[in-house]
């Protein structure tokens, strides 16, 4: 008997010893914890972010910078939003003018040079 419990012993111990554990299948695969180049650096803040125009038909002139929506002659940070358009907004303070556009990153763009 004392063979016996020998022999049970032996076969659990090596039976633990081979088993192995098995991955989460719902984890993310570890390359996905490597971050991309530059991705260590903070966000650059580059100014306030026109997101949106509203030009409505009644003369009603609106903008959302940074999430506040802004009317015509209203302020955002203490300049004055003073011209809308399709596309930009002006905002004044003082003798300074700063330019937002929709798509800053169109504007830096060169033009494509039309076909003939």
């Amino acid at each position: 008997m004392n063979r016996l419990l020998m022999l049970c012993a032996g076969v659990l111990l090596s039976a633990a010893a081979g088993a192995q554990t098995l991955a989460d299948p719902t984890q993310p695969p570890p390359e996905s914890r490597l971050l991309p180049a530059g991705a260590d650096m903070a966000p650059v803040y580059s100014g306030p972010q026109l997101q949106s125009v509203l030009i409505g038909s009644h003369g009603r002139q609106v903008a959302v910078i940074d999430g506040q929506t802004i009317r015509k002659g209203e302020k955002f940070n203490g300049a004055t939003l003073v011209q809308v358009n399709k596309n930009s907004v002006v905002l004044q303070s003082g003798r300074h003018k700063q330019v937002l556009t929709l798509f800053p990153d169109d504007a830096k763009k060169p033009a494509p040079k039309a076909a003939y």
